[in-house]
């Protein structure tokens, strides 16, 4: 099992973003020297539940000051974006960190982020099928001719290309049931919030819908969000965590989707009933979700135990920097999970 971060670049409003920067690249710096296999990026704009608009940017930024570990985008939105544009940076970031992009994907699930950027949010997932198919011919074509509804090219040849050969892993996020079939069906590694996935069948959904078209399961990987918190006490730990994540939980109640009274888009319906639950879902409920980790190494290693034995995963992404938990706290989480709970899924050992 691999290993990652994911940061979302909260901000509740008591720091400034100068430093919200800073204490997430020291961040990354120091999960590259403890051992973490990967940093994932997350996109949003128009407010504090996320203050970093460009993974690029910030992705080519960690290039430089990492050595060996993985970078993920989680995720680009791509119905906000020029295609040709994320073709070309994406493919910069690959060539400045040697080949270790990881190349995430999404649609996006906020109705403010479309509304800033004036696009039609009924209109994200055929945008998001036709950005992703023309920036893969991109990267692995040379002149690129493309007749779509949202995007024309006439013989495009975009510079650089990607160092990995044909291109970086892709990824894809999936949150609405219909959404694991159809990354399954197009053969992109599965990124994934335990917490609200729908069930354990869109998991099966996802590895049937591969194989149908014609993918080896074995051959893709499985990424499970997870909110972690690893403390030497059980106890602290819950405490310590309490308020952060019931930000976090509040805070995406107000942007996951349109108010109670207006109507869903198209394919988003799944989302009023999420801001509904995240509206109300108290903490006791949240630490018994199989998306939230909290205690001491033991604790926390029993329960990606119990979450690799439910979906069969490749990848746990921890996510611990929320709603303004102290800096040191997370350094702390951090280090106690690679030195005691990361060594136990890792060489083959088995978990007592």
């Amino acid at each position: 099992m691999k290993f990652g971060l994911l940061h979302l670049f909260e901000n509740p409003g008591h720091k400034t973003e100068k430093a919200v920067v800073a204490e997430n690249l020291e961040m990354v710096q120091g999960a590259d020297e403890m051992g973490y296999d990967s940093v994932w990026l997350a996109e949003h704009h128009f407010s504090e539940y996320g203050v970093m608009p460009s993974i690029s940017v910030m992705a080519a930024a960690l290039a430089a000051q990492t050595k060996r570990i993985r970078i993920g985008s989680g995720v680009v939105v791509l119905p906000l974006h020029n295609p040709i544009r994320v073709a070309e940076e994406f493919a910069m970031v690959d060539l400045l960190s040697d080949g270790r992009l990881e190349f995430g994907v999404g649609r996006g699930y906020q109705p403010s982020e479309f509304a800033g950027f004036g696009v039609n949010m009924e209109d994200s997932r055929e945008r998001f099928d036709e950005y992703l198919e023309v920036i893969l011919k991109l990267w692995t074509g040379e002149e690129v001719t493309f007749d779509g509804k949202y995007i024309q090219l006439d013989g495009v040849q975009v510079r650089p290309k990607p160092l990995q050969d044909p291109h970086p892993p892709v990824w894809a996020a999936a949150l609405s049931p219909g959404s694991f079939s159809l990354v399954g069906s197009k053969g992109h590694n599965l990124l994934f919030p335990p917490p609200w996935a729908p069930s354990t069948t869109a998991i099966d959904a996802y590895r049937k819908s591969l194989a149908a078209a014609g993918h080896d399961p074995e051959s893709k990987r499985v990424a499970a969000l997870v909110h972690l918190y690893v403390d030497d006490d059980t106890e602290r730990a819950k405490r310590d965590f309490e308020d952060p994540l019931i930000w976090y939980y509040r805070t995406f109640s107000g942007l996951v989707a349109r108010p109670a009274s207006a109507s869903a888009p198209a394919s988003y319906e799944h989302y009023g009933s999420l801001r509904d639950l995240t509206q109300t879902v108290t903490y006791d409920q949240l630490l018994d979700l199989d998306g939230v980790v909290v205690g001491d190494p033991e604790t926390c290693i029993r329960k990606i135990r119990h979450l690799d034995e439910i979906y069969g995963l490749s990848d746990v992404l921890f996510w611990t920097r929320l709603g303004g938990l102290d800096h040191r706290k997370v350094m702390r989480s951090m280090e106690l999970c690679a030195k005691h709970v990361m060594p136990r899924f890792q060489d083959g050992l088995k978990v007592g």
